[in-house]
């Protein structure tokens, strides 16, 4: 029902463009995100469909609204976000009133804001203020990380369908090939489509944070549940919106813009087959003013070691092999934002974690700690803050400077122990550092008939460093730092709009990106992107995407130490050498790696049909072609000389002169032949240093679908589902054979997917997960061993006291994972530190119970 009065004591010229609402907009608790759809038109009639589709209330002063216009509003928003966007050129703002919003005139400028007024809308994919990007997102709300039930965000990115368990995280099994993944640190990195975590680029408010360990990746866990707003994960190509490493797509994780009051809270769980108890407590605090607002959340969490032996498939294998590490952190995030006048901004993020793993495995056959065994143990300590200044200017234009400073360090020693003797193998540790300035603007250009056309621009300098240091005189003690000087642009044309009433058009939006970005002693590169949307109907839309990206190599895999091997013949799969004779094997860094670079696209059905509010179907497909990946073309040296797939890598009959220029130019030289180095009996010289030379394929079909509905007055039901399948493949060099990557052990399986149902009705939430994880196929035996797929049901249920009732402010959570307590599926094992699954794509947990309470005060 549309009322044209409020029920606020205000004057009667106001007309309320209001509808009764359903579920209210509460500061504090996470709201309700849904798709809109709104062309450009008058202001006034924006508020009330956004009002009627939303059933929130929105009241406004008929004067002010009359000669107003609202731009399109079309994605995935709060009806606070989505206020926001329409408001953004009106000169209006909002405050929030009884469970809804009241529109009224901005203060002179100059003047401070409230903290209700808008804010800048944080779009993923886009460095425009609003824009629709023409690639699917996959937004993931506060709400479902609390009906999940998940204890950190590495958690919960590992559930995501187009994301792969490998790369950088906590778990990864020592027979899992590097390529694959590895654990150094526990930290927990997003590795979409499986391209590895070094090709997905993570963001935090939409800045860069510093790499972590030796990969260019970046670990989520050390960012408070409690601090987040959202994640958004755009799985497809944004180095022409962000730069390198955004090769399989981006992860933004969204802060919270405010919170007022104080939130504490605690969180026990315990799996029934024993192990991975786990502790966790947190607090949020903020407190808003007239001009800005701060909040900081801290987090402790704890878990406990997952032993073999207590686990029914690992148990008889090998006993004292921990499959998942113990784990301890505390972090911090803090975020922050001031009015300092006359249309300028300050506003600033920070964070600080330090997190400690230890992982012990067994030495002997049999897995028996007594005989022996070692235990690796890591800390991991980050840092970064970004400070910005925002200069708010006429007729909607923005200039932004900004900064980035991160650091990030993982100490890590191992202790082997025979019997009762141990030695420690010494202090080791990576050091990466990230720095930055960037200066932007963005704002509008001119109308056309479907909204307003839109332009960013912007250009800055970013920096990094990679320390690897083993001990003193270690060979691979590594040193480098690298800069580089970008520029970008970005463009949005609206080119028809609903208004001009065309058959099968009743929208079409272009939209264009191009960046380039210089690294001295490597090259330049620019990276173009194009996107167009197409609004067959307002329930039918189609829209697509096609860029190049990009990957910097890492400055490890430049600047390793390169060492020289004088190795047998026999070694590297020679026959017929004589007793003397020897090989020289090149290992290490490449000081003249080249970017990889790729070519994707993208196309999506979307469907979001008015006879059926709060529902969408996306369906998309996408395809990327990834190129100069930098390997080590030998995968395997036992046969680098017999192989003739090898031979672009093998120099026969070397020189004396190429053997010296070899060793000379090697940080060590170790001869393993048992025999004098004579130049005249070496007979080949094979080189397996890294260079550009693998190419790798990934395509596939992402579904999204969600349905959010009223029961009642009181009670909303939400539907959603995300289902990915996935052909990938890789060459390491034009000799080398095409072998399959997806559905095969240690990589991604060809399906995943996630459904869940959550239904709030007053106080109590009940929510349940369900997710699979393909099969894939054991290709290290002939014939290939099919390990089964994996799926888990997980349920919620969360209650709220509400805050004027005894015990007001305190809610309590129950969770159940894996409630059919479903296990990985066995595989062969050669060494007793061989994790006896695939440890990068199944979850060793087992049901798991955890009870949550939280107070807010």
């Amino acid at each position: 029902m549309v009322r044209l009065h409020s029920k606020w004591p205000l004057v009667d010229s106001i007309v309320a463009v209001a509808l009764l609402a359903g579920p209210s907009v509460a500061q504090g608790e996470e709201a309700e995100r849904r798709k809109f759809d709104l062309p450009a038109q008058g202001l006034g009639q924006a508020l009330k469909t956004l009002a009627l589709q939303s059933r929130v209330t929105v009241v406004a002063d008929a004067k002010v609204l009359s000669d107003k216009q609202a731009p399109a509003l079309r994605g995935v928003y709060t009806v606070e976000e989505a206020l926001r966007v329409l408001l953004d050129r009106s000169g209006l703002t909002y405050t929030r009133i009884d469970g809804g919003f009241a529109v009224r005139q901005s203060r002179a400028s100059g003047a401070a804001s409230s903290p209700g007024e808008p804010q800048d809308i944080v779009v993923t994919g886009s460095r425009l203020r609003g824009a629709a990007i023409a690639s699917p997102v996959v937004r993931i709300g506060q709400d479902d990380i609390r009906n999940s039930g998940q204890a950190d965000l590495g958690d919960v990115v590992r559930r995501i369908p187009q994301n792969f368990g490998g790369g950088q995280n906590p778990g990864i099994g020592m027979n899992v090939p590097e390529a694959s993944g590895v654990d150094i640190g526990g930290g927990s990195a997003i590795n979409l489509r499986g391209l590895g975590s070094d090709a997905t680029l993570t963001l935090l408010n939409g800045r860069r944070l510093a790499y972590t360990a030796v990969r260019q990746s970046i670990d989520v866990s050390g960012i408070p549940v409690a601090a987040v707003d959202r994640i958004e994960v755009v799985p497809d190509g944004a180095s022409a919106i962000y730069g390198s490493d955004a090769v399989a797509g981006v992860a933004n994780v969204i802060l919270r813009r405010d919170y007022d009051g104080l939130e504490t809270s605690a969180r026990l769980a315990g799996t029934t087959d024993g192990g991975d108890f786990q502790q966790q407590y947190g607090a949020l605090a903020g407190r808003q003013w007239a001009s800005g607002g701060l909040f900081a959340a801290y987090e402790y969490g704890s878990n406990t070691a997952i032993r073999a032996s207590q686990r029914s498939y690992a148990a008889t294998r090998s006993p004292g092999l921990d499959l998942f590490p113990a784990l301890r952190h505390h972090s911090v995030v803090a975020s922050g934002h001031q009015d300092m006048g006359g249309g300028l901004t300050f506003s600033v993020d920070g964070l600080y974690n330090v997190r400690w793993s230890d992982l012990t495995f067994p030495t002997v056959a049999g897995g028996d700690l007594d005989q022996g065994k070692a235990t690796f143990s890591s800390v991991d300590k980050s840092l970064g803050i970004a400070p910005t200044l925002t200069l708010n200017l006429a007729h909607g234009w923005q200039i932004a400077l900004g900064g980035t400073y991160g650091k990030e360090r993982v100490d890590f020693h191992q202790v082997e122990c025979a019997l009762s003797v141990c030695s420690d193998s010494g202090p080791s540790f990576y050091r990466n550092t990230a720095k930055s300035i960037e200066v932007n603007a963005n704002g509008d250009l001119f109308r056309l008939p479907g909204g307003i056309a839109k332009i960013a621009i912007g250009g800055g300098y970013r920096g990094v460093g990679f320390i690897r240091y083993g001990g003193a005189g270690f060979a691979a003690n590594t040193s480098a730092t690298r800069d580089n000087m970008f520029a970008f642009g970005e463009l949005s044309l609206p080119l028809i709009g609903p208004g001009q009433n065309l058959p099968l058009v009743n929208m079409l939006d272009a939209s264009a990106a191009l960046r380039y970005e210089r690294y001295p002693g490597i090259g330049q590169v620019a990276t173009p992107k194009l996107g167009l949307s197409w609004a067959v109907t307002p329930d039918i839309s189609l829209k697509g995407s096609w860029g190049k990206s990009f990957r910097a190599p890492t400055l490890y895999q430049q600047y390793q130490p390169r060492s020289v091997y004088l190795l047998p013949p026999a070694a590297l799969g020679a026959s017929g050498a004589s007793a003397t004779a020897g090989a020289i094997l090149i290992l290490g860094g490449n000081p003249d790696l080249k970017p990889e670079k790729a070519t994707t696209w993208s196309a999506t059905l979307a469907l979001h049909p008015r006879a059926l509010s709060g529902a969408s179907l996306e369906i998309s497909y996408f395809n990327v072609r990834y190129r100069d990946r930098i390997v080590t073309p030998i995968t395997l040296l036992a046969q680098a000389l017999s192989n003739p797939i090898y031979q672009n890598q093998i120099a026969l009959s070397p020189s004396a002169a190429a053997q010296a220029a070899t060793i000379a130019g090697a940080s060590t030289f170790l001869n393993a032949t048992g025999v004098a180095y004579d130049p005249a009996n070496v007979v080949a010289i094979v080189d397996n240093a890294n260079l550009n030379a693998g190419r790798q394929r990934a395509r596939g079909v992402d579904v999204l679908a969600s349905y959010d509905t009223a029961l009642a007055s009181d009670q909303k039901l939400h539907l959603s589902f995300d289902f990915a399948y996935l052909e990938s493949d890789q060459q390491l060099s034009v000799d080398q054979p095409t072998y399959d990557l997806a559905g095969t052990i240690f990589n991604p399986p060809h399906w995943r997917g996630q459904a869940a149902a959550a239904w709030t009705g007053g106080n109590l939430t009940l929510a349940a997960n369900a997710n699979y994880t393909g099969s894939v196929r054991d290709t290290r035996s002939t014939p290939a061993v099919q390990i089964g797929a994996m799926t888990t049901l997980d349920l919620t249920a969360r209650y709220r006291i509400d805050a004027d009732a005894p015990l007001g402010g305190l809610a309590f959570t129950l969770w159940v994972q894996n409630l059919f307590n479903a296990k990985p599926d066995p595989i062969a094992t050669s060494l007793p530190y061989d994790t006896p699954y695939d440890s990068t794509n199944y979850s060793p947990v087992g049901r798991m119970i955890a009870f949550g309470i939280t107070k807010q005060w």
